[in-house]
């Protein structure tokens, strides 16, 4: 079935073409290349993005809709993992970024919040870890010792809800009214031939081959996501998310019920790139709607999406070791529809010469 999210008409773009050579050639045009191409744009650069499908019709329009701050690993591992510094930075960064989204996206973004779920005790001790860390750096968030059916949660107030498809493609109208020259059904499978003084390549999980040096560092990932038929009443106010983040749910503006995950059902499988659903996994999440919806829900809606995860939960940003003209932004995770459009934003700032620590933590260099 086709993604709930793709049903959504796309706004006009203008006709942009730029023949011959430019400065930025992008491949992907999902939510980080329009990212891109919208920042470069505007800077007065020569642009043309290149995608396979339409935009919007990859990952960015079949995922789950959270728009979440922070990165994909907890808190409190983070400041473990590469400084406490460097994680409050990465946490602050991208609640700058959902604020940059907000104007962009109109109504496509809500800022109501989300709960983290502990599914079980262990859960709960180690969220109850994660905010008591992100409390202690100041970072907004209330500990919920007792919420219904689960352990405890942690609420997070400036998270949001999107609707990716239609915020991507109207970051692609902004970036073709730019000057950017969006290409649609063209696929590029060899960056090399791009005629470009710089090359981006934005494709996240899809497009691995593209660069075989980052082939290792960058690991597709198939979610699967199914929704509802729009259900009587409202039961989730907000996106929820629980078990490590392998289960995720919202009700969305129509009251249809969202619901993702259960890769770990048969997580080896998972790990490919192969863009369809599975008996196993759509079993598992019709079981829980059902559940969710005390019976009510009927799926109406399913779909399969590929991300990439990285060995440290860090995306790749930056220039890609060994090659003089090509850049790389990917591998957020899980969590691409706030950190795709910052990476976006750093891709470009980079290629325009600006300096950003966060940089020497997304280099591609540390896992190529």
């Amino acid at each position: 079935m086709n993604p709930y999210w793709l049903e959504d008409p796309a706004p006009a773009r203008p006709p942009r073409r730029h023949e011959g050579r430019v400065d930025v050639a992008i491949v992907g045009a999902g939510v980080t290349g329009c990212s891109a191409a919208l920042r470069l744009a505007d800077a007065g650069l020569s642009v043309r993005v290149h995608d396979r499908r339409r935009v919007a019709e990859g990952a960015s329009g079949r995922n789950g809709g959270f728009a979440l701050s922070g990165g994909a690993s907890r808190y409190d591992i983070a400041r473990e993992t590469y400084g406490r510094e460097r994680a409050l930075e990465l946490w602050r960064w991208t609640d700058e970024v959902l604020d940059r989204m907000e104007p962009l996206a109109g109504d496509a973004l809500t800022r109501p919040g989300s709960y983290r779920l502990a599914s079980d005790e262990e859960e709960r001790e180690q969220i109850r870890a994660e905010y008591d860390a992100l409390r202690e750096d100041g970072i907004a968030a209330e500990w919920i010792d007792e919420f219904p059916r689960f352990h405890g949660a942690i609420a997070h107030p400036r998270d949001g809800s999107i609707q990716p498809a239609r915020f991507v493609r109207r970051l692609a109208a902004r970036a073709a009214a730019a000057g950017a020259d969006i290409r649609e059904h063209d696929e590029v499978t060899d960056v090399d031939a791009l005629d470009a003084d710089h090359v981006v390549v934005a494709t996240d999980g899809y497009g691995q081959a593209l660069l075989p040096e980052l082939a290792e560092a960058l690991w597709p990932v198939r979610g699967q996501v199914v929704v509802s038929e729009p259900l009587d009443r409202v039961l989730y106010d907000r996106p929820h998310y629980a078990r490590h983040g392998f289960d995720y749910w919202q009700q969305l503006p129509d009251r249809r019920l969202l619901l993702g995950g259960f890769r770990d059902t048969s997580i080896m499988d998972e790990m490919t790139d192969v863009e369809e659903t599975t008996p196993a996994i759509q079993s598992s999440l019709e079981r829980f709607i059902g559940e969710l919806s005390g019976g009510e829900a009927r799926v109406s809606h399913r779909w399969a999406g590929i991300f990439a995860l990285t060995q440290d939960m860090v995306p790749l940003v930056g220039r890609v070791p060994g090659r003089d003209r090509a850049w790389i932004a990917a591998g957020y995770s899980g969590h691409g529809n706030v950190m795709g459009f910052g990476c976006g934003e750093l891709v470009a700032g980079a290629i325009l010469g600006e300096e950003s620590g966060l940089l020497t933590l997304f280099d591609p260099a540390r896992l190529a």
